[in-house]
């Protein structure tokens, strides 16, 4: 392992390449403590306190919302405009060709999800502060128009700040922008969490406290067997003879990973599972009857664990299915086995060997959005018995931090392979 490290530090590029992520998650950390003016943050935090949904966007956020921060969505309307563009590109014939025209038709989508996530983000910032100001303490004093409208455009300002950060750090090919700044937002809030949990610890907390420990493990332990493991599908190349000399004949494997999808799944999940309460929210004092029991049923029905565990199990097991069908094309990879001649032993060429490897992923993904989905809720289960609410939070939170460690290892371990076969 330190072996591994010395490699990296002693590669130029790869070293400089961290440096510099690491730099930009120190900017992300101290743009979090720059609060807007004018907040009563010891409000703003008994508020969040009390408030489950919000107290769980909090810890996503890196306690960014806490402090009232400019930067306080975090990058949620950047995640919510990317579901939106993947949606579309599987039902609007012309963001599904640009999803087909590769590098050059990504630029295109990434643009218009960064252009769909200012008013996102600004429609997002109108109502956190609604949200907020509505509390039993006032949060913002004096809200004048003038100065909610200043305060929406320095969130929206905040918001494409992060996204701006999250593209130069992917540009950097040491991880993905987006999720190392939810990783670090979540790594930060961890100190003030064990402080807390120690602080208040008691004899009774004992067996809490070991429950969370094995779901520690248990967390751990599943994100890497489910992230390592993958499906060999053998292939084999047919010879070709050109002049007096045979290629091809050779053997090989397809190698298809039980989780493709990643973390992504989860991320999504929890931005759509938390966006129903919140807007229920800004109706519970409606002065129409039905809108404001509406409201109140549907804070109700997420608030029960049962039903916001089922709905968070869906949508993982979903956003599984479906992320994995936007990154995966196996009438490309079928395409591709052909014109190299290369074939599945057993299958027929083309569109046979397309049937046969969505066939398999399918049968891959049920394996994986299962287990994905179970360790996702596992937390919920031990929190039912336990009664802690931070094991809820701690579990998720587990669970995005080791899939985002696995993910930017496995890039910074292909970048010193490239650079080993550079000096060779």
């Amino acid at each position: 392992m330190f072996e591994k490290f010395e490699k990296i530090w002693n590669t130029k590029e790869i070293r400089n390449n961290l440096l510099f992520v690491v730099a930009m998650l120190v900017v992300f950390r101290l743009a979090s403590h720059v609060p807007v003016p004018g907040v009563n943050v010891a409000n703003l935090r008994d508020y969040l306190a009390g408030n489950q949904i919000l107290g769980l966007l909090n810890v996503f956020s890196g306690g960014t919302m806490s402090n009232f921060s400019v930067i306080m969505l975090g990058v949620a309307p950047y995640i919510t405009a990317s579901i939106i563009f993947q949606l579309l590109a599987m039902i609007v014939p012309y963001f599904e060709e640009l999803a087909k025209e590769g590098e050059s038709g990504q630029q295109k989508l990434n643009m218009y999800t960064r252009y769909l996530t200012v008013p996102l983000a600004f429609l997002q910032s109108f109502g956190m502060i609604r949200l907020l100001n509505n509390s039993a303490r006032p949060i913002l004093a004096d809200l004048t128009t003038f100065r909610m409208i200043t305060i929406m455009f320095t969130i929206t300002a905040g918001t494409m700040f992060l996204v701006w950060l999250g593209e130069l750090i992917s540009e950097k090919k040491v991880g993905n922008g987006m999720s190392l700044l939810i990783f670090a937002g979540i790594v930060a809030s961890l100190p003030t969490t064990l402080r807390t949990a120690f602080v208040n610890y008691t004899d009774a907390d004992l067996y809490t406290f070991v429950m969370f420990a094995l779901i520690a493990v248990v967390t751990v332990v599943g994100v890497v067997f489910i992230n390592e493991g993958q499906r060999n599908i053998p292939v084999n190349y047919a010879k070709q003879m050109r002049g007096n000399q045979s290629f091809g004949g050779s053997s090989s494997h397809l190698p298809i990973r039980v989780n493709m999808a990643g973390v992504i799944p989860i991320i999504f999940a929890i931005s759509l599972v938390l966006f129903p309460p919140m807007i229920a929210q800004f109706f519970v004092h409606a002065r129409s009857a039905w809108l404001a029991s509406l409201a109140n049923h549907t804070i109700a029905f997420f608030n029960d664990h049962t039903y916001y565990g089922l709905m968070y199990f869906v949508l993982v097991f979903f956003f599984t299915y479906f992320y994995t069908a936007v990154i995966f094309h196996p009438q490309k990879i079928a395409e591709n086995l052909q014109r190299q001649g290369g074939f599945v032993p057993g299958i027929r060429p083309g569109k046979e060997t397309e049937k046969y490897l969505q066939t398999v992923v399918n049968r891959i993904n049920l394996i994986g959005a299962l287990f994905l989905g179970v360790i996702a809720i596992l937390p919920l289960l031990v929190q039912g018995a336990s009664g802690s609410t931070s094991l809820k939070i701690g579990g998720t939170s587990m669970l995005i931090v080791v899939a985002v460690a696995i993910e930017t290892y496995k890039q910074i371990e292909s970048q010193l392979t490239m650079h080993e076969y550079d000096r060779i």
